[in-house]
C-alpha cells in the first residue's frame, strides 16, 4: 500500500513539472485542476493532560472547478470536490458504560490511532501571476474547506489487545476549516486549521474536548 501511494505521489510531481511547457494557448484563461496533497497533522487545543504521540499524517485529492473573474485569470474562485484520509495518534481511549461513550486519557499510549475517511468540499479565493503562456507562476489560494466524515475508527492497545471502535457517534461528522496554499510552479505549501471542534458533546474527566485539527504539508495542482 505504501509503495502504491509513493508511486502515485511521484507521478503527480512529475506531471506537475512537465506542465510548465505544455499550456495550450486559449482565448480565455481557465485553470480547472486536479489536486493532491500530503500533510503532517497536529491535534490542537487538547485538554490538559492529553497529548498525541507518534506520527500523524494525511492524504487528499480531488477536482477543483476554476471560475476566473477576468480574461487574464489573475483573480478567480475555485469550487471543488475531493476525498481525504487522515491518521491521528490521539491520546484517548474509549469506554462504553451503560451504553454511553466515555472518553478517558490513555496514559500508556503504546498504540492509539484514529483513522478518518472524509468527503471534502474546498472553496478557494485565488490570486496568481500566471498567463495562458506560462505555468511557472506565484499563487496564493486562501479559503475554506468543508468536510463530511463517512467513516471513522478509534483504536488503542490495552493489556496486549487492540480495541477498535468504528463510527463513534461523538465524532463531529461535519467540520469546516480555513485553508491556505502558496507557492511557485509545481510545489505549493499548504496549511489548514479547523474552526469546528473535532468532537461534539464530548468530555474527558470534567473537561470539554475542544480539539481542533491542524495540517501542514504540500499540495500539487494538475491542469
Amino acid at each position: 500500500m505504501k509503495q502504491i501511494i509513493l508511486f502515485l505521489f511521484m507521478s503527480v510531481v512529475f506531471k506537475c513539472i512537465s506542465q510548465e511547457k505544455q499550456l495550450q494557448l486559449v482565448d480565455r484563461y481557465w485553470e480547472d485542476q486536479l489536486y493532491l496533497g500530503v500533510t503532517y497533522n497536529i491535534l490542537d487545543r487538547q485538554p490538559l493532560g492529553v497529548s498525541d504521540s507518534g506520527f500523524s499524517y494525511g492524504f487528499s485529492g480531488g477536482y477543483i472547478k476554476d471560475i476566473p473573474f477576468n480574461r487574464k485569470g489573475r483573480f478567480a474562485i475555485g469550487v471543488g470536490l475531493g476525498y481525504s484520509f487522515d491518521s491521528f495518534n490521539h491520546g484517548y481511549k474509549i469506554l462504553i458504560i451503560n451504553d454511553k461513550i466515555i472518553f478517558d486519557i490513555d496514559n500508556i499510549r503504546l498504540s492509539n490511532e484514529l483513522k478518518l475517511h472524509n468527503i471534502e468540499f474546498p472553496l478557494e479565493f485565488r490570486f496568481r501571476t500566471s498567463t495562458v503562456k506560462d505555468y511557472r507562476f506565484w499563487r496564493v489560494y486562501g479559503g475554506a474547506k468543508i468536510s463530511y466524515n463517512f467513516s471513522n475508527s478509534f483504536g488503542y492497545k490495552e493489556a496486549g489487545e487492540i480495541l477498535t471502535f468504528k463510527d463513534v457517534s461523538r465524532y463531529n461528522k461535519w467540520q469546516i476549516g480555513l485553508s491556505l496554499s502558496t507557492g511557485y510552479g509545481a510545489f505549493n505549501f499548504y496549511m489548514y486549521y479547523g474552526i469546528t471542534p473535532m468532537f461534539k458533546r464530548a468530555i474527558v474527566g470534567a473537561k470539554n474536548i475542544n480539539t481542533r485539527v491542524m495540517k501542514f504539508g504540500l499540495i500539487f495542482y494538475i491542469l
